[in-house]
């Protein structure tokens, strides 16, 4: 272990140590030793095991708030200690000391419930932030705990408040929430992935709300919104005078977030000296206003991305750091697109419906059902926008509805492009038949539309005079003639088509 080359701890609040356990366990008797003389040194109660089969019996025996434990040790590894701790001492926070950070087991171990891993070799200042941080979350699980007790116990009182709903039948989603409700119970970082419009943001929420740091803040970042400078600032805050307008000192995102979640959205749109920076303070929780020369704050998050395009893509074309992408990525999840889980539609119109009649609506008004030819039509549209474009449509139906009355297909406001068509898929404007044909068929097919229909325009525009036409098309007259020509008509034909 390295010397720490900087004040850090001196210049942040160090929490409470005295009422922290710390098990170290590691094969290597310098390392252990080293921990523990800095560990004591900042306060904690520091017990010491050498053999990976003597902390499984340690660890039944008695209890500790944190566990830092050798990955790779011989006959029982690290690995086997996560698993004991979890079932013999689930309040216990696992901290994985690997020489191999880049390796699956790594991840695997994170995925598994670690709640966080430490590179070897690492210096005193990572030691420190780590199991500060790991301190941290201990005394607000416990100052959550204990208000919990101290609260009244009537059924008011103790009513837990719904936190966002996460609808979906289908095989797909009952995935998704299944894999969202394991990793709730974590710290590990999440990368969610998914087109537009999914619920990627609301799915974080729901990963918040169930999570230990529910009781406090959820701070969404839409990392596509802003331009580099302001990011920059947003997130790490700045000093009085950093630039012009900086009137005073502001924190930023990461401190608000303290002790909570960050949500990370659009993350391959951030700029890349953003990204390099928020991989720091992943690293060490260490942060940095705009303008400082020290460390102004040391802070315990837990970090959900989301993108909209493929991650492994952008790592490749350079929008996303390599490094930064796997250590945000944990535990992946990915939302499939509507029209991919199609037998969700009327659980989630429905619910739509209920909720919009509530927020447009007196209370007392009967609320309006969709008939059954208005669901199927519903359930044939591609949905481009996903979950965000029916919420639009149900509550244009919403709005225009009345009390208790049937809803009928004609009604939808996309209905007219497709009433009788073949499912409801997107035929971009062009008549059906023209998707059915190869790509250099169907292309020439559109052209040609687009030349008649463009004389069309012209010649009347002009009003037949091919000189005028000819010069807001920006050809010459010869051109328009071919064009005419190609097509079998001419100026009068097309003057006398478009006066019938």
């Amino acid at each position: 272990m390295h010397e720490s080359d900087s004040g850090m701890t001196d210049q942040a609040d160090k929490p409470k140590t005295e009422t922290i356990s710390v098990l170290v366990v590691d094969d290597e008797f310098s390392l252990r030793e080293s921990c523990a003389s800095l560990l004591r040194g900042e306060g904690y109660t520091v017990t010491l095991c050498g053999r990976g089969d003597d902390a499984l019996d340690l660890i039944r025996r008695k209890n500790f708030d944190i566990l830092l434990v050798d990955l790779f040790m011989s006959q029982v590894g690290g690995m086997e200690i996560l698993e004991c701790a979890q079932n013999d001492s689930p309040h216990s926070l696992v901290i994985l000391m690997t020489g191999n950070p880049s390796v699956e087991s790594s991840l695997e171990g994170l995925r598994a419930g670690a709640w966080d891993y430490l590179p070897k070799p690492f210096s005193a200042t990572q030691l420190q932030v780590l199991i500060g941080r790991a301190a941290h979350a201990i005394h607000v699980a416990r100052e959550t705990q204990t208000t919990s007790e101290r609260a009244p116990r009537d059924e008011a009182a103790t009513s837990v408040q719904p936190g966002p709903k996460i609808l979906g039948e289908s095989e797909g989603m009952r995935a998704v929430i299944e894999l969202a409700q394991k990793v709730a119970r974590t710290d590990a970082s999440v990368f969610l992935t998914g087109e537009s419009g999914t619920g990627k943001e609301l799915l974080a929420h729901f990963i918040h709300e169930n999570s230990r740091r529910s009781s406090r803040s959820l701070v969404p970042v839409n990392c596509a919104a802003l331009p580099e400078p302001l990011l920059e600032s947003e997130m790490f805050g700045h000093t009085e005078g950093a630039f012009t307008g900086a009137t005073k000192a502001k924190p930023g995102l990461l401190e608000i977030a303290h002790g909570g979640t960050l949500f990370l959205d659009e993350l391959s749109d951030m700029p890349a000296s953003v990204q390099a920076k928020i991989l720091r303070v992943i690293q060490d929780g260490v942060v940095r206003r705009v303008g400082s020369t020290k460390v102004d704050a040391v802070v315990n998050i837990r970090f959900i991305a989301a993108t909209n395009v493929d991650p492994l893509e952008a790592v490749r074309n350079g929008s996303l750091r390599r490094d930064l992408h796997y250590r945000l990525r944990v535990v992946p999840i990915h939302i499939p697109a509507l029209r991919e889980r199609r037998d969700d539609i009327p659980v989630l119109a429905n619910s739509f419906l209920s909720e919009f009649w509530t927020n447009h609506r007196d209370g007392q008004d009967q609320e309006p059902y969709l008939s059954g030819e208005a669901m199927e039509a519903l359930q044939r549209w591609e949905w481009k926008g996903n979950v965000r474009e029916l919420r639009n449509v149900v509550e244009h139906l919403v709005v225009l509805a009345s009390p208790g009355s049937e809803i009928p297909p004609s009604e939808i406001p996309f209905i007219h492009e497709d009433l009788d068509g073949d499912g409801g898929e997107s035929t971009f404007g062009l008549d059906p038949s023209v998707l059915e044909a190869d790509y250099h068929s169907a292309r020439e097919m559109v052209m040609a539309q687009f030349e008649r229909d463009y004389l069309d325009h012209i010649v009347r525009k002009s009003n037949g005079n091919i000189s005028d036409a000819a010069r807001m098309a920006g050809v010459d007259r010869t051109t328009l003639y071919r064009m005419m020509e190609r097509h079998g008509t001419s100026r009068d034909k097309l003057l006398s088509d478009l006066r019938q």
